[in-house]
């Protein structure tokens, strides 16, 4: 208590105190409550009892309340005595309580002490006896003094016959000294625990493979009392981590190894590779894989997975040769070597025929299917694995650009450049952010009379590492990581404001052409997006013209977005004609265009055959467009085969808004 707290507490005793002093009849029994209430509180000792009376023998005596004293002297002797009597008699009763309380207690947590003593030793015993694991109670002599019924299982005896044996007799002799040393440690306090690989001799001479763990029991006085052994069998343990082991390292489906034991085994055949003859490595991937899954559904093509699986190890039989599968439709192949292993297209061609001949049937349904590859041919020792299947990857990429059936062999300088392209498609995003990446404009020309009839917007990347990429390589790289529709639209965007900006300020008046990827053109939003643009722009539609590849007319989506924006009004062309069997189908056909734009390469050529089409076109009042022009000769070339209107370096560079001003005022 604080000191208020304390005088107050005190004040209001001392008044019940005198209350009882003044009563009549006089009596001490309350008093003695009173006494008795104190030694409750806890606060008073015996030196703080003599200290009280002191202090009321002295004060009750002074006070003015008990005057005369020879009347109340009396009072108060009786009062002192009363209430030491009542204080000493209470606390002798709470010492006994705490004593008796105390005496319970110990005899409570003696019992307890036995109790879990018991349960322990039951609880050890149940686990011991039930334990899949052998556990052996050994003496500091090395000998069995208790065992249970698995380690009798795992060594086929009992264990009556195993209790007393010495422990080093049931190990192999070459294992023993290890044991023997652990065994040595742990009584001498070397080691709290030891665990070892070690072998048992079974009763029928065999070994078991086993985990031993053992460690040492100490008594009360600390001092060691026995081993404590527990032993696992390792036998079906080492089975299962071998079957998981495989089945870690083979493709479930086809029972071939995956990729992580291809490349392992192709880390390995690089190293011993022979120096003549090194290893070709195919990366082979089923053509029109998609189109069967979705006709016949997933369990024909994954029977007709095995079938191929089991095609390719027959008709690689004959040499040193590891196949795997990849995942999906994708496969494998690590051929070593030799002076008599066919070339790489006599093993393509074998596999092509062997799954084309005829058709195989799964489940009533005849199948048959092509399979593209990427090779790589005698790499280096020194080459990574990782490398070697990149390389093998992109190769099968190439060999499927636009073909079926087809193989293309890896060559370090084209996959060097295909290295830098994907280096800058990744680092495109970063470029655009940081403003590396711009607009220009190029004026479109009518050749009949050298006027500028539009502007065609092009993306511009000048990168300080590189140097200046076009618009072609910049939508080219975009398209390859799909960055190509926000960036598209971005194009879209600033050109359609920067016509707004010209037109408003009577500068420019004339139609702007965008040149779309196959990405773009079939895109879902594409309408939407072109929509959005010239309504926040105020742009007119016919005042916009785009532009598709000609290889998306088969895309009905790309047709469909075609036939809308010329509903729109936007005119609508068809970009790199003649460098496809489709430029017949668009004679034929209601594609919904207003122009063709010849592709660069026939421009420079000259090429006769577009020439010859483009009176066609023109009946079916199509307007023909060439790129690339690059001379007056060529302009004059092309005017006279038909041709409209032309774009290239001879009429007027890509440039900055300003610029292509300046260049339109200076003609």
């Amino acid at each position: 208590m604080g000191r208020e707290d304390l005088d107050e507490e005190l004040g209001v005793r001392l008044d019940a105190l005198c209350a009882m002093l003044h009563a009549d009849p006089f009596t001490t029994a309350p008093i003695e409550a009173a006494g008795a209430d104190l030694a409750t509180l806890g606060h008073l000792g015996r030196f703080g009892l003599r200290c009280t009376a002191e202090v009321l023998g002295k004060g009750l005596l002074a006070l003015p309340e008990f005057q005369p004293v020879q009347h109340y002297a009396e009072r108060i002797a009786l009062a002192l005595g009363a209430l030491g009597a009542g204080f000493t008699a209470a606390n002798a009763e709470s010492v006994l309580a705490q004593q008796e309380s105390m005496q319970r207690s110990l005899l409570k947590a003696v019992r307890d002490a036995n109790w879990n003593l018991k349960e322990s030793e039951a609880r050890f015993n149940e686990v011991v006896t039930s334990s899949t694991n052998g556990v052996l109670i050994v003496d500091l002599e090395g000998r069995l003094i208790q065992v249970n019924a698995a380690i009798g299982q795992i060594l086929g005896r009992t264990p009556d016959e195993l209790t007393g044996t010495p422990l080093l007799d049931l190990i192999e002799p070459s294992f023993t000294e290890m044991l023997r040393e652990a065994l040595t440690d742990l009584a001498a306090g070397a080691a709290e625990r030891v665990q070892q690989s070690q072998r048992l001799l079974r009763e029928d001479g065999e070994s078991a493979r086993v985990t031993l763990t053992a460690s040492l029991l100490r008594g009360a006085d600390d001092r060691p009392m026995h081993f404590v052994v527990v032993v696992e069998d390792g036998t079906e343990l080492a089975l299962l981590q071998s079957e998981l082991q495989r089945q870690a390292l083979h493709d479930p489906l086809t029972g071939l190894p995956n990729r992580q034991f291809f490349t392992t085994q192709l880390e390995i055949a690089l190293r011993k590779a022979d120096p003549e003859h090194g290893v070709t490595v195919f990366h082979l991937d089923l053509d029109a894989f998609g189109m069967l899954r979705d006709t016949f559904g997933g369990r024909v093509v994954e029977r007709y997975l095995q079938h191929v699986a089991g095609r390719l190890k027959a008709l690689l039989a004959g040499e040193k040769v590891m196949i795997a599968r990849f995942g999906g439709d994708e496969f494998g192949v690590l051929v070593e070597n030799a002076a008599t292993t066919p070339g790489i297209d006599t093993i393509m061609k074998s596999i092509n025929e062997d799954l084309m001949s005829e058709p195989t049937f799964v489940e009533g349904h005849g199948l048959s299917a092509s399979m593209s590859a990427g090779v790589v041919h005698r790499p280096g020792s020194d080459v990574e694995p990782l490398d070697v299947l990149r390389s093998a990857e992109r190769s099968l990429r190439r060999a499927k650009k636009g073909r079926r059936g087809q193989w293309e062999l890896f060559h370090a300088g084209q996959d060097a450049e295909e290295r830098r392209d994907d280096a800058l498609a990744v680092a495109m995003p970063e470029a655009w952010e940081d403003g590396e990446i711009t607009v220009r404009y190029r004026p479109i020309i009518r050749l009949s009379s050298g006027e500028v009839t539009g502007a065609e917007a092009e993306l511009h990347w000048d990168r300080p590492d590189f140097g200046v990429l076009d618009h072609d390589r910049c939508a080219g790289l975009a398209e390859q990581t799909g960055l190509i529709l926000p960036l598209g639209g971005w194009l879209l965007k600033v050109a359609g404001g920067q016509s707004t900006w010209w037109r408003q300020r009577g500068q420019f008046d004339l139609p702007l052409a965008v040149r779309l990827t196959a990405h773009q053109a079939s895109d879902a939003d594409l309408v939407s997006r072109v929509v959005a643009v010239l309504d926040e722009l105020d742009v007119p539609a016919e005042q916009l013209m785009v532009s598709v590849p000609g290889n998306v007319l088969v895309l009905a989506d790309a047709v469909d977005n075609l036939a809308v924006l010329t509903r729109m009004g936007v005119l609508t062309a068809i970009d790199d004609f003649g460098m496809g069997p489709l430029d017949f189908g668009l004679l034929a056909s209601d594609v919904p265009v207003r122009a063709v734009r010849v592709a660069r390469e026939l421009v420079a050529s000259r090429s006769p055959y577009v020439a010859a089409l483009l009176p066609l076109l023109r009946e079916r009042g199509v307007r023909i467009a060439v790129e690339g022009i690059d001379s007056a000769e060529q302009a004059q070339w092309w005017l006279d085969a038909g041709a409209d209107f032309a774009t290239g370096d001879h009429f007027g560079k890509a440039r900055t808004p300003g610029d292509f001003l300046q260049g339109l005022e200076l003609r």
